[in-house]
């Protein structure tokens, strides 16, 4: 798998917890106006922490991607 993948891989992981994130907090925004605001409330902080999880876990798969791609180009040079 290319270096180049493996970043856009990443970097769509992380924008994928960030929509994770952006619904979460607007489900925890209407609690409210719900009719089960327990359950909303529960459901909004339960994605609202996945989606943070989402953000870290592609955040470190860059980080390991510009690690590898580093270790590359002083190899080759």
């Amino acid at each position: 798998m290319a270096i180049g993948s493996i970043m856009g891989n990443g970097v769509a992981g992380i924008h994928k917890g960030l929509n994770t994130v952006t619904r979460a907090s607007s489900q925890i925004a209407q609690v409210g106006v719900s009719e089960d605001p327990m359950k909303d409330l529960t459901e909004g902080a339960i994605s609202l922490l996945q989606g943070k999880l989402q953000v870290q876990a592609s955040a470190k798969v860059l980080e390991t991607a510009n690690k590898t791609m580093g270790s590359i180009i002083d190899i080759e040079v």
